[in-house]
Order: structure tokens, then C-alpha cells, then sequence
């Protein structure tokens, strides 16, 4: 008989915000993210307690992915960041940031905390009416007739991303190859329903950056024997090369009839039965005139000599990844069965080639129409390797994104502390219906506000690494970072030069805020200016998708915990 154990009572935890260990704990998370944030980013290695695979990274999804939480509240602000990161792909560290110090300042006031979700739900709202208007400051719209706005998005990711460990000659030749692998996925004939291609990242481990490239259609990975045979690929009359794919077992084995039964006459083998159907397929192939041959699992040995001997191409063991960038490249669709094969599912290709690259060798196959490419990532080591391909995919996640809205959000710190300085003077001016509707009172409402408008700055303060002093200006609400060790001087102007994002140069008569330790500071007595720039001046932009999401999340999600009265959690 098993033995019982008694049933534990359920463990009820009342306002869980106002626990020290609760707080002590999202304090230590707010400090975990914090400090990955931006270029100058601190790395984080992951491990768990037995050994294994050992992940050293700065980017969320790779540290939310490895990061075990115990308390709920802790798991509801990870889950959501998550569930942002796998949508929208960016902007992660941005979310958790800015949620737990929206927690951490809100929990400080003297308000209730249905009146601070309620004031933080309207000041949301005013984030995003003025992120989505004309009228915005902080926001460029991308011109797709000119590369250099790309480009400035595909940099800003690859240099906040330090464990990729690159130079910026590495960096700048990245940054082509993935806007270059980009391209080549959008359609040529746009339709109504235009559908982007895909990329297919081809790791290469071991070797330098540099070496890194990209190729229209596909590489499959072969063995070095085949390359030394003549390439003879049978074509249609057109000049293209007709591809069957197969997403069924062709080795030959007898199918496995579950819980049924097979009955089988006298002298019948099923082995011979199934090699007999295999080879009547591969006539039907070769009659059909397909050059070419590829099948997800395994090609029985005999069915290969048959379609060699007759100029027919095979490839084995394609895998399920290459299936439907494979598909989505020739036209063909995948044939599931060998008793049944229709004209109708064959593709075609444009030309097939043998490659060699490093140590490895890929047959090429080259579509007629490129919506699909191959981008071969070089770097030095695994470890380095790993970050750089989440880099790369964050990068063409955020260019697909750009795609369906062609707008991006100035980065280094300047978007926040704009946004901040909108938030500071509209508040300044709103009516008294506004706070009748609210239900509090104008101090009440700017107590919140100035919570608010410190979390943003507060993630604008995170990308500062060196202790020196970060400012604002009065007048377009930039963020600019004074250099650590700096002389102490009345005049702020002499010693910065560019602000975060790299638009406003210090040219200007500018008046000077301090962001950190300083409250009750002067605010602006008009809305924030929108400089006057070009693509070129831009040297750190932001996806505006994700990031406006981000912000959307952060602030729900802050709200949400903050409105917890009661943790029940079941410890059986």
C-alpha cells in the first residue's frame, strides 16, 4: 500500500506587494535586466544546478527562456514579457525594466491603488495618442527608397547585443548581409496578399565574422563523396528542373498497423511488396521528367541507384525545418504518400550547384524567383555564435515588422525621456473635468505622473554604465550622457556633444535637467521641439512596434500586480 501524506492547507498571502520578500525579489530581477540593457550591457551566464549547456547572453529571450521563478507575482510579469518578446521580438529588456520600476515607484506613493491604475491607465493612453500622431517628436518614418534607416535598426540591435563580441567592421558587414538576406525575401510581384519569404540561417562555427554571406535559395548540407561526381541534373524542356519533395519515409520499411492486422498470402514479402511500390514511383518520376529529388526522412538505397542511373538528383534526410522554406521556394507541394503522386505537387528550379564552404558542402538549389535565401553566420565560438544568430533573428523580426508599418522610434534613451517631457507638460495642462472623470485630485494625479514619467527616465538611465552624470535638454527632451570623471563645471554644454540617439548635436544654446536624485526640477513650458534631421544624422533608432507594445505591457502589467489583494497558492 503507498503511504498517504496529508494534505497540505492552501497558503493564502494578502497584499503581496507589501511583503519585503516579494519586493526584495523584483528588486533583485529589476536589477538582473537592468543591467543587461544597452551596448554597454552586463553579460549573464546560465546554468542549472547538475551542469549541461552553460548560456552566456544580455538579450531577455534567452534569460526568460533559462530563468526560473518561484512567486506568482513574479511569473505573471515574466510570463507577460515573454508573450511580448515571442510577438513582437524586441524590446524585452525594455518591457521588464520599465514594469518593475513602475511597481517599485507606484508602491512608494501615499494613493490608492485602484486611483494609480486608474491615473497610469490615462497617462498611457496620452503615450500612445502621441506616439501614433503626427505631431510626435520622437518618431521617424522610414522612406524605403532609401537603405539607411534599415540599416540604422539593423546596427542599433546588433551593437546592443555585447555577447555577439563584434568590432564595427563586423558589425557594419553584418548589417548589410541581414538587410541584403532581407530584401531577397520580399516578393518581386506584389499581390494583395503579399507573403514574405524566409531566411534560413546556416551555422558555421569556428570561423571569423567576416566570412559570413548570404545566397539566394537554398544550401542542404551533403557529403564531401558527392562532390566529386559531374553534376548531371535533368531538365524540362523550358531549361528549369522539376522537384518532387517528399514528406514521407521512402526507405522501404513496412508501414506499422497499430493495434491492427495484416494478412498476408502466401509467398507475399511486404519488404519486396513496398520496394516494388517505391520503384514504380520512381518511374512515374523519372517519366514525369523530375531532375530533382528530396525527401524529409530516409531514400531506400535501391530507389537511389534507379533515379541515378536515369539523371534523376536524390537527397535524403532534408529534415522538417527545410520542408516549408522548400515548399514556399519551387511551388511544390509536399506528397505525403507513395500510392498516390500527382503531376500537380512538383515544383521547380532554376539551376542546382555543388558549394563548398569551410569545412562543410551544400548543394545549392536556386529558385527563379528569390523569396527565400541562405544566410551562412560565421563567429568565433559557440557561445558567441548563439547570441549572434538571436540577434539576427530579433534584426529581420523587427525589418518585417517595419514592413507592415514603416515608422521607428529614436533609441539611445531619447525616445523615454522625450516621451517623459510630453507626459510632464500635458499633465501640467489638463482640465479639471479630466480629474472629475478620474476620480482624484490634481495632486494625486501628478504625484503619479512624475512616478510615471521617472520609470520612463529611469530606463534611460540604465543604458548609463560608467557612472556619469545623464541630463536632459528643455528643449527637445533628449537624453545626454556627460562621460564619468568628467571636471565639475556650472556650464553642461562643454562637456557633451551628441545626445543618445545622435540627432542633436550640442550647437545649441540648451538649458539642462538632471535625471538623476533630482525632483520638483523646472518642466518645459511648451511641448517638446522635433529637431530638424536627416536619415543619415541617425545613430541609434528602436523598432516602433514592438517598443509601443512594450510600453503597453509594461504599464498593464504593472497595473495588474499592482491590483493583486490576495495570493492563493495550492502547496500540494
Amino acid at each position: 500500500m503507498s503511504r498517504l501524506e496529508a494534505k497540505k492547507p492552501v497558503l493564502i498571502v494578502s497584499e503581496p506587494l507589501t511583503k519585503d520578500t516579494v519586493f526584495q525579489s523584483l528588486s533583485l530581477l529589476s536589477g538582473i535586466f537592468r543591467s543587461c540593457y544597452g551596448p554597454a550591457g552586463r553579460l549573464k551566464q546560465l546554468h542549472n544546478g547538475v551542469g549541461g549547456y552553460v548560456c552566456t547572453t544580455s538579450q531577455s529571450s534567452a534569460i526568460l527562456s533559462r530563468l526560473s521563478v518561484s512567486h506568482p507575482v513574479l511569473s505573471v510579469l515574466t510570463a507577460s514579457v515573454q508573450n511580448h518578446v515571442s510577438r513582437f521580438g524586441d524590446c524585452g529588456l525594455f518591457t521588464v525594466i520599465l514594469c518593475c520600476s513602475l511597481i517599485e515607484n507606484f508602491r512608494s506613493l501615499n494613493v490608492a491603488s485602484y486611483t494609480v491604475i486608474q491615473i497610469s491607465k490615462h497617462l498611457l493612453t496620452l503615450c500612445m495618442d502621441y506616439l501614433k500622431s503626427e505631431a510626435c517628436g520622437c518618431r521617424v518614418s522610414v522612406d524605403f527608397s532609401s537603405v539607411e534607416t534599415l540599416l540604422c535598426l539593423v546596427r542599433s540591435i546588433l551593437t546592443s547585443k555585447p555577447a555577439c563580441m563584434l568590432n564595427k567592421t563586423e558589425v557594419d558587414h553584418l548589417t548589410t548581409l541581414i538587410l541584403k538576406a532581407f530584401i531577397f525575401t520580399v516578393p518581386c510581384h506584389v499581390e494583395t496578399n503579399a507573403v514574405l519569404g524566409k531566411c534560413v540561417v546556416v551555422p558555421v562555427k569556428g570561423r571569423r565574422v567576416m566570412d559570413s554571406t548570404v545566397l539566394p535559395g537554398l544550401l542542404i548540407e551533403t557529403q564531401e563523396t558527392e562532390l566529386a561526381k559531374p553534376l548531371t541534373v535533368k531538365r524540362t524542356c523550358s531549361n528549369m528542373i522539376k522537384i518532387a519533395l517528399f514528406c514521407v519515409s521512402m526507405s522501404g520499411d513496412c508501414f506499422n498497423p497499430g493495434e491492427g492486422t495484416i494478412t498476408v498470402h502466401h509467398g507475399i514479402s511486404l519488404e519486396m511488396s513496398e520496394l516494388n511500390q517505391l520503384l514504380n514511383v520512381g518511374k512515374q518520376l523519372v517519366n514525369d521528367e523530375v531532375g530533382l529529388v528530396v525527401c524529409q526522412k530516409v531514400i531506400h538505397p535501391s530507389l537511389k541507384q534507379y533515379l541515378k542511373e536515369n539523371h534523376v538528383m536524390a537527397v535524403d534526410r532534408a529534415g522538417l525545418s527545410l520542408m516549408e522554406p522548400l515548399s514556399r521556394m519551387t511551388g511544390s507541394k509536399p506528397i505525403a504518400s507513395i500510392h498516390s503522386l500527382s503531376p500537380s505537387c512538383y515544383g521547380s528550379l532554376k539551376d542546382v550547384r555543388f558549394e563548398s564552404f569551410a569545412s562543410k558542402h551544400f548543394m545549392h538549389l536556386i529558385p527563379k524567383d528569390t523569396v527565400v535565401c541562405s544566410l551562412i553566420l560565421c563567429n568565433r565560438n559557440e557561445t558567441t555564435w548563439d547570441e549572434l544568430k538571436r540577434a539576427c533573428e530579433t534584426a529581420e523580426h523587427v525589418l518585417q515588422l517595419t514592413v507592415k508599418e514603416p515608422l521607428a522610434l529614436l533609441g539611445g534613451g531619447c525616445t523615454e525621456t522625450h516621451l517623459a517631457s510630453h507626459i510632464r507638460h500635458k499633465s501640467c495642462s489638463l482640465s479639471t473635468s479630466s480629474f472629475k472623470e478620474l476620480d482624484c485630485s490634481r495632486t494625486q494625479y501628478q504625484l503619479v505622473a512624475d512616478s510615471f514619467c521617472r520609470s520612463l527616465e529611469s530606463v534611460a538611465c540604465a543604458l548609463n554604465r560608467d557612472e556619469g552624470e545623464i541630463l536632459t535638454d528643455m528643449v527637445y527632451g533628449h537624453c545626454w550622457f556627460v562621460p564619468s570623471c568628467s571636471p565639475s563645471v556650472s556650464n553642461w554644454s562643454d562637456l557633451v556633444s551628441k545626445c543618445g540617439c545622435g540627432i542633436n548635436g550640442n550647437t545649441e544654446n540648451l538649458n539642462w535637467r538632471l535625471l538623476r536624485g533630482q525632483f520638483g526640477s523646472p518642466i518645459m513650458q511648451s511641448c517638446p521641439k522635433e529637431p530638424s534631421v536627416k536619415a543619415a544624422d541617425f545613430q541609434t533608432l528602436d523598432c516602433f512596434a514592438a517598443k509601443c507594445s512594450g510600453l503597453q505591457v509594461a504599464v498593464e502589467t504593472a497595473n495588474l500586480i499592482l491590483d493583486l489583494s490576495y495570493v492563493i497558492e495550492d502547496q500540494n
